[in-house]
This record gives structure tokens, C-alpha cells and sequence, in this order.
């Protein structure tokens, strides 16, 4: 993603540990690029886990979300008396990971 890994860390937060149709339905209510660009993420680990996997929609979880550092692109900005301030544009590396939701033994 072109956003700095700090900025989406706030929201990974947000869903980590809940169920993904509860997870989408946050992201969806916030109001940001960046929360859009992670449920668009979201979303499509789920549908890779229900084609790939085989996996039910409605038993998936969040079990893990993280962003890492990834290439930082440099660029210049001109100063005073013709020099030059670096600007750091910083990309972030999403990962997502779902599992299936464990059934409670109902006695």
C-alpha cells in the first residue's frame, strides 16, 4: 500500500481477533482512504480462503493482521539557499490472515 505502515496499524487493530463480516462492516463505517484500501484487503482474503479453500464466509476470522515496513521512495523538496530536504515516502506491506472459527461443544 502507498501509506505509511504507522497509519494502517490503527486500523489493523480494529479488527484483529473478529468475526470477517464484522470486520468488513467496521472498516466500512470508518471514514477513511486508508480503512478502505484495508477492507478491500480483507475482502479479498476472504473471497481467496471460499475459492481456494473452501472455506465458509460466516466461520472466518481474523486471527492475525499486521502491516510491515516495505521500500521507502526518496524524494527532494528545494530549501533555502539551493538546498534540498529529503521527503520519505513510505510503503507498508499488509498481511491478513484468516481462520475458520473453532465450534463450541454444545452439551
Amino acid at each position: 500500500m502507498r501509506v505509511s505502515p504507522y497509519k494502517v496499524r490503527r486500523y489493523l487493530s480494529l479488527i484483529r481477533d473478529k468475526p470477517a463480516n464484522e470486520a468488513v462492516g467496521i472498516l466500512q463505517n470508518l471514514n477513511s482512504p486508508t480503512a478502505a484500501s484495508v477492507r478491500k484487503i480483507l475482502e479479498s482474503a476472504m473471497a481467496n480462503a471460499e475459492n481456494n479453500h473452501d472455506l465458509d464466509a460466516e466461520d472466518l476470522y481474523v486471527a492475525r493482521a499486521y502491516a510491515d515496513d516495505s521500500a521507502t521512495i526518496p524524494r527532494w523538496q528545494a530549501r533555502a539557499r539551493g538546498r534540498g530536504m529529503r521527503i520519505r515516502k513510505r510503503l507498508a506491506h499488509v498481511t491478513v490472515v484468516l481462520s475458520e472459527m473453532e465450534e463450541s461443544e454444545e452439551e
